[in-house]
């Protein structure tokens, strides 16, 4: 699978909003068991869910569960590919979890002031971590701040734990309004200078601006071509023509970009 950009979150509890993601054109589909159900609604919204996925599905399918205890209706199942851990503080609470799920993907959701300051320790707790996340709504209320900039430490300290501990950037965190996509690739181009690499949506409609806000610019495809052609001729440090100077990490960089450009869109609705 290429680099995901785009994560839809769907509810549990509606499984007809949930194969509308599944063809979305999403990368990767969420199924929400926590925030987005209803309490009346949480033990339904499981079976539905376990009942989804007792088939492969078409692409990745991650739940974000609402207890450990879902857990268990969920492990075995052929359709899940990953399980989001809600409201993680200390590096124990995902290894609890692990030992409950062997062998199944985690991504730590860090939604306090606590976890943003284990993030590290979160970030290199088990092997079964393949990223983690920032849940920004809940983090703003802990912290008792506003929108805007006001959360950017954090979101450079899980940006810097995730690469510290050799995971992939972190994807940006929901944008609320689904009506303000100018506004939303406003954020998502901010995240982007920040490290983050992707987003989650509430809405089909806002997946093709997170894909246009990640994805490299005609200028950086140029930019990036060149730096690879310069190192395959040259296999140690080197400048450019334009007085630039190139290194290991930079030529990482350029070929990560490469790989970001020749992503498929595939989307499947109308805006």
């Amino acid at each position: 699978m290429t680099t995901p950009l785009t994560y839809l979150y769907a509810p549990g509890d509606r499984p007809e909003v949930v194969h509308k993601a599944l063809a979305s054109g999403a990368d990767v589909v969420i199924v929400d068991l926590e925030d987005a159900v209803a309490p009346d609604r949480k033990k339904y919204a499981l079976a539905a869910t376990a009942d989804l996925l007792a088939s492969p599905q078409t692409l990745p399918v991650h739940v974000r569960i609402n207890t450990p205890h879902d857990i268990e209706a969920l492990i075995a199942l052929p359709g899940l590919c990953a399980l989001r851990i809600p409201k993680v503080a200390h590096a124990t609470d995902i290894r609890r979890i692990a030992a409950r799920a062997p062998g199944i993907p985690l991504y730590p959701l860090l939604e306090s002031a606590l976890a943003i300051e284990h993030a590290y320790a979160i970030a290199t707790a088990h092997p079964a971590v393949h990223g983690i996340a920032i849940g920004e709504a809940d983090l703003r209320a802990d912290l008792g701040v506003r929108d805007g900039t006001s959360l950017d430490w954090p979101r450079t300290r899980i940006v810097v734990a995730a690469r510290a501990a050799g995971l992939a950037p972190p994807a940006q965190s929901v944008f609320p309004d689904i009506r303000d996509l100018d506004a939303l690739y406003a954020s998502c181009t901010h995240g982007r200078a920040l490290g983050f690499l992707g987003r989650a949506a509430i809405h089909p409609r806002q997946l093709p601006v997170i894909e246009r806000a990640f994805r490299p610019t005609p200028e950086e495809i140029e930019a990036a071509e060149e730096i690879v052609k310069a190192a395959a001729t040259d296999g140690g440090a080197l400048a450019l023509p334009d007085g630039r100077f190139v290194d290991a990490a930079i030529v990482a960089a350029a070929q990560r970009t490469l790989a970001l450009a020749r992503r498929e869109g595939s989307w499947k609705w109308s805006s």
